[in-house]
């Protein structure tokens, strides 16, 4: 397909999938390439970041978003909100938060979620091999994370600690996915959550202290909205809990079924490039 791209406000890893996808791009950075007799040598504009007056389009197909604002903007809204537009979101439990607000009664919104590279996060050792073990931390209580600690020293198991508002080096997160056994995850909701999709497609069963609201993001004023850590997660990709008191009984479970875990499996089948080109293929054609 050929789409017109307007990338403005793209977040990178949503942008570097959709290059991999096999549609033909013509990339611009601002909305004044709009323009009826351009737009219609396009199967689609897609512009995931600005709205876009819809209505003075008509027969010329769009998709907008993820990335408009976290809650919908009723401006932003009334531009798009025709039936040759689709907004956007990277997984079921967003589209749910905008379907509930009753300025989005208009628009039709989707679940898109965007493809994982595969062919960089990818296993290079059987996990008898692998020793590492990790923590990654991202916009919890750092109680919590104190909690984790003592609980991995309790068990004299070594750890190293990825921390995503302190930064780190991406490679150095592949290398050691590379040669870790399992990861614990205590992180907050996630639209759709890459980094943790990364280590599941480097074969990395994971523990996951799951979030239910957006407010337990450390530091945020969220309201109690209904959130996960993990939208995208099956059975294959280890075990997941809500309540600290939970964490010993997940966590023997979770070491006692360690190599039965098939977390790449599951983003192939589910995240991999190939299969997201399709739904957003799938998309544009049901516009």
């Amino acid at each position: 397909m050929k789409i017109l791209f307007i990338n403005i406000y793209m977040h990178k890893k949503n942008a570097d999938s959709l290059f991999k996808y096999n549609n033909e791009y013509c990339v611009v950075n601002s909305i004044d390439y709009v323009d009826k007799n351009i737009l219609e040598n396009f199967d689609c504009v897609y512009s995931p970041g600005v709205p876009i007056d819809v209505s003075k389009y008509p027969g010329i197909k769009f998709i907008f978003g993820p990335h408009f604002s976290v809650f919908p903007n009723k401006k932003q809204i009334d531009e798009i909100s025709n039936n040759n537009s689709v907004y956007i979101q990277p997984s079921n439990w967003c589209v749910d938060i905008w379907k509930n607000n009753s300025i989005c009664k208009n628009i039709r919104i989707k679940s898109l979620p965007f493809g994982v590279n595969t062919k960089k996060f990818i296993n290079i050792k059987h996990i008898n091999e692998r020793d590492n073990v990790f923590i990654y931390f991202k916009r919890r209580n750092p109680n919590e994370l104190q909690k984790i600690k003592e609980f991995l020293d309790s068990k004299q198991i070594s750890y190293k600690i990825f921390d995503y508002v302190k930064k780190y080096n991406e490679d150095e997160y592949l290398t050691y996915l590379q040669n870790s056994k399992y990861g614990i995850w205590l992180g907050a909701h996630e639209s759709q959550g890459f980094a943790l999709e990364e280590a599941l497609s480097c074969n990395v069963p994971l523990l996951v202290w799951n979030v239910t609201l957006m407010s337990q993001e450390f530091g945020s004023n969220y309201n109690d909205y209904t959130a996960t850590t993990i939208p995208y997660w099956d059975t294959r990709c280890g075990e997941f809990f809500t309540d600290y008191e939970k964490l010993e009984k997940t966590y023997n479970k979770f070491i006692s079924k360690l190599h039965r875990y098939k977390p790449r499996e599951f983003i192939l089948e589910n995240l991999s490039i190939e299969v997201c080109n399709k739904l957003f293929d799938k998309i544009i054609k049901e516009i």
